[in-house]
């Protein structure tokens, strides 16, 4: 897949990681030494069976968990060294979530969702965040769909309304959690290219857990874990 023009220089930086879940003997590794690399502009499949820590390590690097050892850098800040609060204005200020299921409040419209993460920044005017929100829905053609509340999306759509959201606060670093597991084909594909914009298009790095080999073959480069640790990394040809 070609790559962003503005690609390049590192964004995240993970280093000897290991998360532990349980205390003493009965603890039970879910990351193994984990150590990787990602530029600005990556779009990276992180793949491997159920259980070798995909998720987890998705958490780390989102700084919604904290690792037993090991570093993780993000645009040259090492999030262990944060208090909660700080990690939080993180989330909100340099990072993108995006899950199987899009989490979408039913009572809102697409719009309204999209202004969620936006009103939490606190950096606009009503009127910005309205028409930021629009211009996003345009981008991922959801423009003329925008007064509609989830019910009357299908689920492509609202997985796409979900990556708009993501991206509402202009994030460096978007992390998908098996983002088309739950969509048919066709709408697997849009929500796909919709995310490869992001990184080709709009130089933001992309990590994308999935199951999916086709479109992980797609993707700049894989990462496979099992059992907690890296076992291949697959570089596009």
């Amino acid at each position: 897949m070609a790559r962003s023009a503005e690609a390049g220089g590192l964004v995240i930086e993970v280093r000897h990681l290991c998360r532990v879940l349980g205390d003493g003997v009965a603890g039970r590794p879910v990351l193994q030494g984990v150590s990787l690399r990602i530029e600005r502009g990556e779009f990276v499949a992180l793949t491997g069976p159920s259980g070798s820590g995909k998720s987890t390590l998705l958490y780390l690097l989102g700084a919604l968990d904290r690792p037993t050892s090991g570093e993780v850098w993000l645009d040259g800040v090492e999030l262990g060294g944060l208090h909660d609060d700080e990690r939080a204005a993180l989330r909100r200020e340099r990072l993108g979530f995006i899950f199987q299921f899009h989490f979408l409040l039913p009572e809102l419209t697409a719009v309204e969702n999209v202004m969620i993460p936006m009103m939490r920044l606190g950096r606009l005017s009503r009127q910005e965040y309205t028409q930021r929100s629009r211009a996003l829905l345009e981008l991922f053609e959801l423009g003329e769909l925008a007064d509609r509340k989830p019910g009357q999306l299908s689920g492509g759509q609202q997985q796409r309304v979900a990556v708009a959201r993501a991206i509402a606060n202009d994030p460096s670093v978007v992390l998908a959690d098996e983002p088309t597991g739950n969509l048919d084909s066709a709408n697997a594909e849009r929500v796909f290219g919709a995310l490869a914009g992001l990184a080709r298009e709009q130089g933001r790095s992309v990590l994308m857990v999935t199951h999916d080999p086709d479109l992980a073959r797609r993707t700049d480069r894989q990462i496979r874990l099992r059992d907690g640790r890296i076992e291949a990394r697959e570089e596009e040809t």
